[in-house]
């Protein structure tokens, strides 16, 4: 494990002269700052304060924020396998199953970097008008429970305050962010190891797509579901969209059919398992097909 260590800590090591790095965190805080401070321009307009998680629940609770933020981690992981002028040491002092398992932990530890980066951007964008202690505000009341959240496309459900305290909610709300965001990541590895660079992009893009066009208001706009069949499709969209299992208005809190928090959890542990045993796979059969070559080579006439 020491060995895996140290190719995950090489490649945060790379951060420093990585200028991609610093470009995408500022993207991250600008995308933030674009999001949030709408609301706290309404606590400002009606002179109310904010609990310093609100913002983040308020805005990370909607899907197409989701997106958006997970598309940054692109940018951020667009180099990977991550090969560098110390990959070949790396592979000769360790196995190609512990190198790629180095890479994995990176990708973790990274990923969760960025998220609490995003967590602490709303936070600081919001915190002039916030307080810490863990009681909904009077902004979070008006914007769940009247038009006013609507208004400013926030997704204030009265869920979330029904259910949870804010610092609870904000926990899951990450969490289910944190799955999204490694799905998409781990998936591109994969196809980076298989396809290349550009075939991990492509990858992350099309997963992207596939979870902006998954979305229940756009089915039922285009495939002009009566209101009556809407229940239905809310329920299969939230069930075949990972998307939607990172969205927290979309689960079962004990009124409907939507995955509960636990299956949402363990269904993007799962996907995110495949795609690395599936990355192991291709990593394996690399080897086999270049110890074959050489062997075709050392032998031939």
């Amino acid at each position: 494990m020491k060995q895996v260590f140290m190719v995950a800590l090489y490649n945060f090591r790379t951060w420093k002269k990585n200028p991609r790095i610093f470009l995408s965190f500022s993207i991250a805080f600008i995308f933030c700052f674009l999001l949030s401070d709408k609301i706290v321009a309404f606590a400002e307009k009606y002179d109310t304060s904010m609990q310093i998680l609100e913002p983040f629940i308020w805005t990370f609770g909607d899907s197409n924020s989701i997106l958006l933020s997970s598309m940054i981690l692109i940018f951020l992981f667009a180099d990977m396998p991550f090969v560098t002028n110390a990959t070949p040491f790396f592979l000769m002092r360790t196995t190609r199953k512990k190198w790629l398992l180095g890479q994995a932990i990176y990708i973790l530890l990274a990923t969760s970097v960025y998220m609490v980066f995003v967590m602490s951007a709303t936070a600081f964008i919001s915190m002039r008008k916030a307080f810490v202690g863990n009681v909904w505000s009077n902004t979070a009341v008006a914007l769940g429970y009247s038009k006013a959240g609507e208004a400013l496309a926030v997704p204030a459900s009265v869920k979330a305050m029904g259910m949870s305290t804010p610092y609870g909610c904000a926990a899951i709300v990450f969490l289910l962010m944190l799955c999204y965001s490694l799905i998409l990541v781990f998936l591109m590895l994969l196809f980076n190891l298989k396809f290349g660079q550009i075939g991990g992009v492509l990858a992350a893009f099309g997963f992207s797509i596939y979870g902006f066009l998954l979305n229940p208001q756009t089915i039922i706009g285009i495939f002009n579901i009566p209101d009556y069949e809407a229940y239905k499709v809310n329920v299969w969209v939230g069930w075949v969209s990972p998307l939607n299992h990172a969205t927290f208005y979309m689960h079962n809190f004990g009124l409907d059919m939507l995955p509960r928090l636990w299956q949402s959890y363990l269904i993007c542990i799962v996907l995110v398992l495949v795609c690395f045993i599936a990355a192991l796979w291709v990593v394996r059969r690399s080897e086999e097909r270049r110890v074959g070559k050489e062997c075709r080579s050392r032998w031939s006439p």
